[in-house]
């Protein structure tokens, strides 16, 4: 179902856009403004997707366990030299 609305553009916007139709980009300015606008919908929910991913990431990272930045250090070159020494390097 389609909606009858009032949009004011720039000249700018509607050279712009008029040139797409043209251009045979878009069949009428309404398709291009159409297609913007579902490109701004996706632009928005992928934005809102990936900051509620990082929410949750945030939120167990706080729950879990933090260590001091010497024992990070510590565990990391632990396993460095764990790994180095499955593959029969030395140092």
């Amino acid at each position: 179902m389609s909606v009858k609305a009032s949009v004011s553009l720039t000249e700018s916007q509607d050279s712009f856009v008029r040139n797409l139709v043209a251009e045979g980009r878009f069949s009428s300015v309404s398709a291009a403004i159409q297609h913007g606008l579902e490109m701004l919908r996706d632009e928005t929910e992928a934005r809102r997707s990936h900051t509620e991913a990082l929410s949750v990431l945030l939120a167990e990272r706080r729950a879990g366990k933090f260590v001091s930045l010497e024992e990070g250090r510590d565990q990391t070159l632990d396993m460095i030299s764990k790994k180095k020494a499955e593959y029969g390097l030395s140092g």
